[in-house]
């Protein structure tokens, strides 16, 4: 397996886990005044009340008196009974048929659930016991208690509950106060609180403030955002000249940049109140819910002016109406996002400063109304840093850390190019626990470099014990790649070997480290890329005279190569300058969508697919066939010390003759 940390690093640390901040671990979130009582209950970090209104303690109390009152008449009403009335005795309806037949029955009173009846006593000083049974429909009953001259009647009405009634207009009121009590717990007034912003909300004080310097690898976007600052900071200096600052600015950029850094940093620059939410907490189970959330976080907000509004992944509510090749429609996203665009619309009316800012690294599928001028007037990038950019974020991250002198951020940032500034805070806390690991005082070069490798490769599987004839044929493949990739500096320079398993699949790597950025790739480029993927098995073929499958992955990555240079590129003499491929998205590495061909062009495209990778494995031979002492010598190194890397691995490949 060959690594190429400038093409293949976007897949391996997930986005936006870190990002670099002096003092954001500290942040503390506090309330403005009383018009920030009503954020919800389900905030990350709650804010305190200070001044609670005695009047709203004072009904809260009532309340909950109330609420125990009547849940103690409800079962008093329903146990009392029980437990105060003298329990009379049932019998199966079958002995009550016996005892009458038998003259045993003196009276009874038939009801529709229970008939009650007086046994015959044999003195007439004395009561006969009275008993109960369960009727069933019986319309022989009457007969059978004429012929034995039994009293009967229908039993009595029961007498006005009074009590029982009393509770039933009582008890009702009461469970409606109670569910309000439980939705009102938050303090807010209003009652349920659903429709209230889950916004976050920062405000400057005692947390410590993020500033632009916090920020780096992004000095155009800081640029940008400046002016913001400067408005809020002093609006007479543009209002004077009939200018106006724009409603929104939308950051774009791939994941782990800093957008959601840079937003904070504009509040922090402006000292103004900071509104955090995230698009997806507009959205909830029941219909209106949004809307009303949008209207709610602009009220807050206008009550706060000047003040920033910032919106986290906006593509959730923010998705364009005509998605799916239909427009129109009645969905509560929809319903969402019309809201927002009316709030956008009218928030500057009456005067109050309001800037929204808002972030997402698909800006592909927003909505035209919402990236229109009037609303979202500018659109800022945010990209991947360059060199000069990844040492000055690697310099604020390594203020946390305790460096050894000898470190050199410089040569770390040029071996990490493609890297955003989540994966350089990676890099470097992965650098700090493999320095406490080894027990180590201060962050040595040596745990860089490997924290490169565990970004890149994964963690080394040692446990995986490979037998002697499978480590001879992983040892012959990366020297096979090291040393066709030697002769292709297009493709950096290789610095590492190894044959110790890494990662879920990898059995051994060669490492190459880009030397600069580079943001164009010529034909003959990518076809040196081809052949290194190409020179692992290739070198099988020399040394064994057979393939394994331990080239799946090399294979894959060359085909996709060489369909991008003839479907993508126009790299194809046969087919032209055309593209048969449409990229969807260039943040987060979408699926392409291939063009409708004829079969006659599809059957083009693969034999020149085909071409170009059989061009790039004859290569590959050739480069094998021309160095095959070195490949066996430096192969037999591997297999002694299972890594080499530095001047050892130079020495080796300066020895390198050209096909």
């Amino acid at each position: 397996m060959i690594l190429n940390c400038n093409k293949f690093l976007l897949f391996i640390v997930p986005p936006d886990r870190f990002v670099w901040a002096k003092g954001r671990e500290s942040e503390q979130i506090k309330p403005i005044g009383d018009s920030i009582i009503n954020l919800s209950l389900k905030l990350i970090t709650p804010m305190a009340i200070k001044n609670e209104d005695p009047k709203r303690s004072r009904s809260r109390l009532i309340g909950n008196i109330l609420l125990l009152v009547g849940v103690g008449l409800f079962i008093f009403n329903i146990f009392a009974p029980q437990l105060l009335s003298n329990q009379i005795p049932r019998v199966p309806y079958s002995l009550f048929i016996h005892q009458v037949q038998e003259n045993m029955v003196a009276r009874a009173y038939i009801g529709q659930d229970q008939i009650r009846y007086q046994l015959r006593s044999g003195s007439p000083d004395r009561q006969g016991e009275v008993i109960s049974t369960t009727p069933i429909f019986d319309l022989e009953l009457p007969k059978l208690l004429e012929e034995h001259k039994v009293e009967f009647a229908a039993a009595p009405p029961q007498g006005n509950n009074w009590f029982g009634t009393l509770l039933s207009w009582v008890i009702p009121p009461l469970i409606f106060v109670g569910i309000f009590q439980l939705f009102n717990r938050g303090g807010a007034p209003g009652g349920l609180q659903i429709s209230k912003s889950k916004a976050k909300v920062y405000v400057q004080g005692d947390a410590p403030k993020i500033l632009f310097a916090d920020v780096a690898g992004v000095d155009e976007a800081k640029a940008e955002l400046e002016e913001i600052v400067q408005f809020l900071k002093t609006p007479e200096r543009y209002t004077s000249l009939g200018a106006r600052i724009p409603k929104g600015v939308l950051l774009v950029g791939p994941p782990g940049t800093g957008k959601t850094l840079l937003a904070k940093a504009v509040a922090g620059e402006a000292g103004v109140p900071f509104f955090s939410i995230s698009g997806s907490e507009f959205v909830e189970l029941f219909v209106g819910v949004g809307s009303a959330r949008v209207r709610d976080l602009f009220e807050q907000a206008k009550k706060q002016s000047p003040c920033i509004v910032f919106i986290d992944e906006l593509d959730a509510i923010g998705k364009s109406r005509s998605s799916g090749g239909f427009y129109g429609g009645n969905d509560e996203r929809e319903q969402t996002l019309n809201q927002l665009l009316t709030e956008m619309d009218g928030f500057g009316a009456d005067g109050k400063t309001v800037i929204v800012l808002a972030a997402t690294n698909r800006p592909e599928s927003l909505d035209p109304a919402l990236l229109r001028p009037g609303r979202f007037d500018r659109q800022v990038l945010v990209d991947r840093p360059d060199k000069i950019g990844r040492e000055a974020i690697l310099k604020i991250h390594a203020r946390k850390v305790t460096l050894d002198p000898s470190v050199d951020l410089a040569v770390i940032a040029a071996r990490t190019s493609g890297f955003a500034g989540a994966d350089l805070a990676n890099l470097i806390n992965e650098g700090a626990l493999l320095a406490a690991r080894a027990g180590r005082s201060s962050v040595m070069m040596a745990d860089l470099s490997e924290a490169i490798e565990r970004v890149v490769a994964g963690l080394e599987k040692k446990s995986r014990v490979l037998n002697e004839n499978e480590k001879r044929i992983v040892a012959y493949h990366e020297v096979g790649h090291a040393i066709v990739g030697a002769l292709s500096p297009s493709s950096g320079k290789v610095e590492k070997i190894s044959i110790v398993p890494r990662g879920m699949a990898a059995l051994g790597y060669t490492l190459q480290m880009p030397q600069e950025d580079r943001f164009l790739m010529s034909k003959e480029d990518m076809e040196a890329q081809i052949a290194t993927l190409l020179g692992g098995r290739s070198a099988e073929e020399i040394v064994f005279g057979s393939i394994t499958t331990g080239a799946a992955n090399d294979l894959q990555r060359a085909t996709e190569m060489a369909e991008k240079m003839v479907t993508s590129y126009g790299m194809s003499k046969v087919l032209g300058p055309l593209a048969y491929q449409q990229q969807q998205n260039g943040f987060l590495g979408g699926m392409s969508n291939q063009r409708p061909v004829s079969p006659q062009t599809a059957e083009l495209i693969d034999q020149e697919i085909k071409q170009i990778v059989e061009a790039g494995h004859q290569k590959a031979l050739a480069i094998l066939h021309a160095n095959r002492e070195l490949l066996e010598s430096l192969a037999t190194k591997l297999l002694d010390s299972e890594v080499i890397e530095g001047e050892t691995l130079h020495h080796f490949l300066s020895q390198i003759k050209s096909a």
